[in-house]
């Protein structure tokens, strides 16, 4: 089976993504995570699949699998990618796109100087939507992390995140408190674990270790999720610029009741074929 694809990138975050629509293709878990191994195979954060929408009122579906094969809910610098991808495919010539992803329907819209706005819906911060334990829903949570106890806040944007505030940002977080929490007990799905310095309360700097990835350069739901708890914890205002490794995205959030916007670039890197 020969697979033709595009490697797409927003804000560093790499993406593999496959046209499902004039071509067939059935990818296996064991396929996913060879074609993701960087020494072997295309090497990306996640592949992303366009397919035929499911029901008459959106335009496409959106399916979304990380390097280790598993399929997860909802990206949100792979949504622009995607936004991108099905104009440049000329799959559809619309400036406003309705995709149905694993966890809902979501509204993309290619500005003209080429960045593409994204409305996440409203973020989730009910614990057992998340899913996260917890007796009631709190703006921060206290748990316990090896031998210590953390604070972080728990949201969902269509996948699950844990947003911890931090002083300044450092390696020694992300890369031994993000496993941890990534397959903590308490997020029986596992996590996206996000590391947020408030610069100050329109301005964040952000590092996200995803699940079943590891930190990446750029997490477009994890952007989200950072803003949406800075709001509920009074720290932070709307909007606000997020910086991350890979670049700066723009995030609104008006509170809740309300629609989570996110807007940045996508770019089209090379264009392929694999025999799988």
């Amino acid at each position: 089976m020969v697979v033709t694809f595009t490697k797409m990138h927003g804000l560093g975050n790499d993406f593999m993504v496959v046209d499902l629509i004039s071509q067939h293709a059935h990818l296996r878990p064991e396929q996913v995570r060879r074609l993701g191994d960087r020494h072997v195979g295309i090497g990306f954060d996640q592949l992303l699949l366009v397919e035929p929408p499911g029901k008459p009122e959106v335009d496409f579906r959106y399916r979304i699998f990380n390097a280790d094969g598993s399929e997860v809910e909802q990206c949100g610098n792979g949504a622009r990618c995607f936004a991108v991808f099905v104009r440049e495919k000329k799959l559809t010539n619309k400036d406003c796109i309705r995709v149905e992803t694993k966890k809902g329907d979501i509204e993309l819209n290619i500005n003209e100087d080429g960045r593409v706005l994204v409305n996440m819906g409203e973020p989730v911060l009910e614990p057992k939507n998340i899913p996260f334990v917890a007796e009631s829903a709190s703006s921060v949570y206290a748990v316990e992390v090896g031998s210590e106890t953390v604070q972080l806040s728990a949201v969902s944007m269509g996948n699950p995140h844990a947003v911890l505030q931090v002083d300044e940002l450092n390696d020694q977080q992300v890369e031994i408190l993000g496993p941890l929490i990534e397959k903590h007990e308490r997020f029986p799905e596992k996590v996206n674990v996000g590391f947020m310095e408030v610069v100050h309360k329109r301005f964040i700097k952000l590092r996200v270790f995803e699940r079943g990835v590891g930190e990446t350069l750029a997490c477009g739901t994890g952007a989200c999720a950072a803003v949406a708890s800075g709001i509920e914890r009074g720290v932070l205002e709307s909007p606000v610029e997020v910086k991350l490794p890979g670049g700066n995205l723009r995030i609104e959030w008006q509170g809740p009741g309300t629609s989570l916007l996110m807007e940045g670039p996508a770019t089209t890197v090379f264009e392929g074929k694999i025999r799988i």
